[in-house]
């Protein structure tokens, strides 16, 4: 297995031939999992096999009973995957995704109070527009090359005085695939009176997680992260956070199952994770994610780890040595996941996705991935250019081109991806005549 070819066979669909500009049909590459993931053929099967006793979650009934005890030896899955248990003052809510784990937290933790929240420049839009809503925002500042300025989070939290109450940080970038020390930040967080928060959408399935640091100061305090970003795409997030947190928290969904007694004027809510779950749960999206943490543990992260940064830095050296290619973030640095994002000069990103697609059958993903204040650092690009070209749409948008690995992918793939990239590159394609020209700084 360690080339990626036996992995494949863990997988469902990937196969399907798909149909190029030129009519001819090929198997193709997907360099989108970053976005989500295909499904493991043992998450299928886990579906098929429960779908005959499924029932009602928290109801009688023998097969109520049967889906109860499934759901709720997921959260126990969920948390073992984790490196942590009930024990440990942990609990687990599940959601739609990341998006709606990140503004269930927060509205739960800031709708009450005046809240104070700091964030940073890499974020995902997911883990930054629901804080903006409900508490007052500072950011820490990304250098040149899109690293963070830790510096910063202590000067920040030292100069509010205690203030903050939560730090909400992605604990890799889906942009440049940086890992962030969430462990060392979390000691730095605790020790100004503040709540850790961990976007792990990006690193789940590539990296392992510990809710637990090795001293109790760097344990994390929340967690969110999505089930289709690591083979399970039935629709499932996931919030871990500590319980006592979790019970201070204002329900973001109400309704059926997430109360003790409503009455003519006043409403008496369940503890969490209960209160937190509202309305009839995702089952079917439930028993997927622990399949995939079933053949995720099975096939160990750790092997994980080692086959992807091998695809990593195969196409790193592939597209370094093109001329024409801009790469961002460092290709040098060792913690960063599969994920590399780049342009081509003179070429607009766009026709760079389309090319791809079109004559390699490769999917990647091109524009600001979600994350506009990091990519608009990363180009160089102000946010008075950005309003300007907002309003003329019509124009071209600064964007990249971002291809981001799983587990299924190949050295093959790779080498296949970068030889079509040498063509376009080249200009050895009619398709080149119809190149927008955008200056990328």
């Amino acid at each position: 297995m360690q080339r990626g070819e036996g992995y494949r066979e863990l997988f469902q669909g990937i196969d399907v031939p798909v149909q190029l500009a030129d009519g001819s049909f090929k198997q193709p590459i997907n360099f989108d999992n970053g976005a989500t993931t295909p499904p493991f053929n043992y998450v299928g099967e886990v579906i098929d096999e429960s779908i005959g006793m499924y029932g009602a979650i928290h109801r009688a009934g023998q097969k109520s009973i049967y889906s109860t005890e499934n759901y709720e030896q997921s959260k126990l899955k969920v948390l073992n995957f984790l490196g942590v248990s009930p024990e440990d003052g942990y609990c687990v809510v599940y959601t739609k995704n990341t998006t709606e784990g990140m503004n269930l937290l927060a509205y739960g933790l800031c709708h009450r109070c005046d809240a104070k929240v700091l964030s940073t420049r890499m974020e995902h839009h997911s883990n930054d527009l629901p804080w903006r809503k409900e508490a007052k925002m500072f950011y820490i500042e990304v250098d040149e090359k899109g690293f963070l300025k830790l510096e910063e989070l202590e000067e920040k939290l030292r100069c509010a005085g205690g203030t903050i109450h939560f730090v909400t940080v992605t604990a890799a970038s889906n942009v440049t695939g940086y890992i962030n020390p969430i462990h060392k930040m979390a000691q730095v967080v605790h020790q100004y009176g503040a709540k850790l928060i961990v976007d792990a959408a990006q690193l789940i399935a590539h990296y392992p997680i510990q809710m637990k640091g090795s001293k109790p100061d760097e344990d994390i305090d929340f967690l969110v992260f999505s089930a289709h970003k690591m083979y399970a795409p039935f629709g499932v997030g996931v919030v871990v956070g500590k319980h006592m947190c979790m019970e201070q928290c204002i329900p973001y969904v109400r309704g059926g199952g997430g109360v003790s007694a409503v009455m003519d004027d006043d409403v008496y809510y369940k503890e969490s994770p209960d209160k937190e779950e509202a309305g009839t749960p995702n089952y079917f999206g439930v028993m997927a994610l622990s399949a995939a943490i079933d053949m995720l543990e099975s096939i160990g992260m750790n092997q994980v780890v080692k086959h992807e940064q091998r695809l990593k830095n195969r196409m790193l050296s592939g597209l370094r040595s093109m001329p024409k290619v801009i790469l961002y973030g460092d290709p040098l640095y060792k913690a960063r996941l599969g994920v590399v994002s780049f342009n081509v000069a003179g070429m607009h990103h766009s026709l760079v996705n389309q090319l791809l697609s079109e004559q390699g059958g490769i999917a990647v993903r091109n524009g600001c991935f979600c994350a506009q204040p990091y990519v608009a650092r990363l180009l160089g690009v102000s946010d008075k250019e950005r309003y300007e070209l907002m309003l003329h749409p019509e124009r071209p948008q600064p964007g990249m081109v971002r291809a981001s690995f799983g587990l299924y992918n190949t050295d093959e793939e790779v080498d296949e991806f970068l030889q079509v990239m040498q063509c376009i590159c080249g200009g050895k394609d009619v398709g080149m005549r119809r190149a927008v020209r955008y200056r990328m700084k």
